[in-house]
């Protein structure tokens, strides 16, 4: 489980600081700096104050009941809180008397379409989704695509995740992206990949532009717990890697490589279930199409990515997995590179500058002669380098993060090495039984094509329209 220790007074100290702040800014920016000193006062009493103080106006009682993920996400982040500090206390708080059912404000929606959706006004955005997803729904992450909520399916009585891609038609590559990850989560079948529950069928099949994908809600990610003060052992570093290659074998067993690999598309609940997520960027390991920069996490991308090689393998996605297994144990990304050239330097600096041997790959030799001009580094000692990772982790991850992919080791055998063997059984590895095809992606798609596969899809889930 990841649990924090027992919360000393210098912890709830600074966790009503934290809190005072965070609550501050979500409610008036002004007020920001007098409720963080309400909070420096006197500890836990304090801290139990502020959220008290929330309690006494409507705009803190919405954010108290809709928002707590967003708050302990800000407190944790803003202050390097242990993992679950605020929601201990925000646990204890709102099951204490200080709330009564009576206490809820009602999530306002607007029926629309004739009452068979209703309308959500979340913070500023606006949410609409058919009559079977009920409150309490709450924002609980967003990203340059748009906004996920958790809402509550009333059918299953299951606290879903329900992902808004607004506009997304606008532009054809992002359209594109919203189908392709519709198409692969719906093709997989793996505990280790989220599962998509629901395409949220829109109410016109002439008329809309957002797309409502839904999933499995999940607690946390790892990006969030690598970035906490929650101390993570040599246990949790095995569990977290062996869920993530067993789910990459899957991936890759379908001829898809990932390509996006990195921490915060790590889906975790408290008791370290891990799940792959995000596969807008997904392609087939005969395709050879390159990233675009704009779109990619530079950071977790391998060096073959990095020199614009126009051919690469499943060894990109094992040498992102070799970059958050050391991410892990540092708590600080691996290679946080500035540009490609700062990149480049990073990673030679750590794994030494490749010979001509290592070379071979490289089909360009403008591309050979680029990296033998950069400053030769020789190899660093992990050891030495990695001080608090296991002999195993080390072994491991030297053999992931190696210039040459023809050299880097596989997801197969990787799931085989010294360190995993306490979890590998390769009877609980499966593999998907037939290889995905991405040949619904024809050159000549417009918006509007891949607006009709959508909802298609989205029929698929709802053949018949919600009813009143």
């Amino acid at each position: 489980m990841i649990e924090g220790g027992r919360i000393r007074l210098k912890t709830w100290q600074q966790a009503a600081v934290a809190v005072g702040s965070a609550v501050g800014a979500l409610l008036d920016p002004r007020r920001a700096d007098l409720i963080a000193a309400l909070g420096e006062t006197t500890g836990k009493p304090a801290f139990e104050r502020v959220l008290q103080k929330m309690k006494s106006s409507p705009e803190g009682r919405a954010v108290l009941l809709e928002r707590p993920r967003v708050l302990s996400a800000n407190v944790g982040h803003a202050w390097d809180l242990p993992a679950n500090t605020f929601g201990a206390a925000y646990a204890r708080f709102m099951g204490s008397r200080n709330f009564s059912p009576d206490d809820r404000p009602p999530v306002r929606g607007v029926p629309t379409h004739g009452g068979r959706y209703i309308q959500y006004n979340i913070y500023g955005n606006l949410f609409e989704v058919s009559r079977k997803y009920v409150p309490p729904i709450r924002p609980v992450g967003r990203g340059a695509y748009g906004i996920v909520c958790a809402a509550v399916n009333a059918e299953t009585g299951e606290e879903v995740a329900i992902k808004k891609v607004g506009n997304a038609f606008d532009n054809r590559i992002d359209a594109k992206r919203t189908l392709r990850e519709i198409k692969l989560l719906r093709h997989m079948d793996h505990e280790n990949i989220m599962s998509i529950k629901d395409i949220i069928r829109p109410p016109q099949k002439e008329n809309f532009n957002d797309v409502y994908m839904v999933s499995e809600l999940m607690d946390t990610d790892l990006h969030q717990i690598i970035r906490s003060n929650q101390p993570l052992t040599d246990d949790h570093c095995r569990y977290f890697m062996y869920q993530l290659l067993r789910g990459l074998k899957y991936v890759h067993s379908a001829n898809v490589l990932h390509r996006d690999l990195k921490p915060s598309n790590l889906l975790l609940n408290a008791n370290c279930d891990l799940k792959i997520a995000d596969f807008g960027l997904a392609r087939t390991t005969s395709e050879t199409d390159f990233m675009t920069e704009y779109v990619v996490t530079r950071w977790y991308r391998a060096p073959e990515l990095l020199l614009n090689c126009s051919e690469y393998t499943a060894a990109i996605d094992i040498w992102s997995v070799g970059c958050i297994l050391g991410e892990i144990i540092t708590r600080q990304p691996l290679f946080p590179g500035k540009d490609y050239v700062h990149q480049l330097r990073l990673v030679t600096e750590l794994i030494g500058s490749p010979d001509d041997a290592s070379l071979g790959f490289l089909r360009s030799d403008n591309a050979r002669r680029y990296v033998k001009q950069l400053p030769q580094n020789p190899k660093q000692n992990f050891s030495a380098r990695f001080p608090n990772m296991s002999p195993g982790a080390i072994d491991l991850l030297e053999k992931m993060l190696i210039f040459d992919p023809n050299r880097r080791i596989t997801v197969d055998e990787a799931l085989c090495h010294a360190y995993m063997a306490p979890l590998h059984d390769i009877n609980e590895e499966p593999v998907c039984t037939r290889p995905f095809s991405f040949d619904f992606e024809q050159p000549s798609f417009t918006e509007e094509d891949i607006k009709e596969l959508i909802w298609r899809e989205s029929v698929k889930f709802n053949p018949d329209p919600p009813v009143y």
